[in-house]
């Protein structure tokens, strides 16, 4: 990684899915943090990329347009992020409506699994939550839902939401069908973008990395706030074994009851160098 003013992060979210800052906001923070480039990465659209351009363009912060598409192998999901992707593009813009739709079916089966526990919680509960900050194009995801459990009294934290119903082991956990990370890439290469495959750490199973790797994915987050020095040194090294751009992200996805989520921006950088190599991958 790279402490210098010439230096990315790479994985940030915003209102447009689960953030809790404006494209915006991002990019100041960026600012101040001493960036001169950032990613806005949200699940499965694009619909923030346009308002972080813009204000990047005032502040002289470089913004390199990208998603992080919802993806499922070995039973358990999966994140691609895609760099410098046309985010006009018109097929890709439907291929993500499509997996918003896939989104949107997953919150209703954790909805009714959280009644089924005792929980009386409707999507309508959920959209009134968000009803304020949200645009066409945008999504819902899990932090909505953990935000109503929080504020009808079911959990005292977002972290304990997760931890008892709504994470992989929690009690309402669901996981429908998606695309599978080998199509992600395919889609994100398709927009003329480069494919990452996002914090491998958090999968615990090294081989379905591995797998992944194989089925053509152009680099790796090696750096990331969820990962321990042991992963950042093994992923490292699988990076270089297989010839792939290292990336780095905090994941930021602003602050809920008190708590930065994963971490601040700026917390993970890689120098700005990787963008030349991002953007050469998108244009081969």
């Amino acid at each position: 990684m790279t402490n210098s003013i010439f230096a990315a992060d790479l994985h940030t979210h915003t209102l447009a899915s689960d953030g809790t800052q404006s494209a915006a906001a991002n990019v100041a923070m960026a600012k101040q943090a001493g960036l001169s480039a950032l990613a806005i990465t949200d699940h499965d659209t694009v619909s923030g990329v346009a308002e972080a351009i813009a204000e990047g363009k005032r502040l002289d912060v470089e913004i390199v347009p990208g998603v992080e598409i919802s993806t499922i192998a070995g039973e358990q999901d999966i994140h691609v992020l895609g760099y410098f992707i046309d985010y006009t593009d018109a097929q890709f813009l439907e291929r993500l409506e499509n997996l918003r739709e896939v989104r949107n079916t997953r919150n209703e089966l954790m909805l009714e699994r959280l009644r089924q526990l005792g929980m009386n919680i409707t999507i309508a509960d959920v959209h009134q939550e968000v009803e304020a900050t949200k645009s066409e194009g945008d999504t819902v995801g899990r932090p909505h839902i953990a935000a109503v459990l929080l504020k009808k009294g079911y959990v005292t934290s977002i972290r304990e939401a997760f931890d008892r119903y709504l994470g992989r082991d929690g009690a309402a956990y669901v996981n429908p069908p998606r695309i599978d990370p080998a199509t992600a890439i395919k889609w994100i290469h398709e927009a003329g973008g480069s494919a990452v495959l996002a914090h491998p750490g958090i999968y615990g199973d090294d081989a379905l990395v591995e797998h992944i790797i194989r089925g053509g994915i152009d680099g790796i987050e090696v750096y990331h706030s969820d990962h321990t020095p042991e992963d950042e040194a093994r992923y490292l090294q699988l990076a270089n074994r297989y010839e792939l751009l290292i990336t780095a992200g905090s994941d930021f996805h602003g602050e809920r009851g008190g708590e930065i989520f994963h971490a601040p921006i700026g917390s993970r950088r890689v120098s700005t160098d990787v963008l030349k190599q991002l953007n050469r991958k998108a244009g081969d």
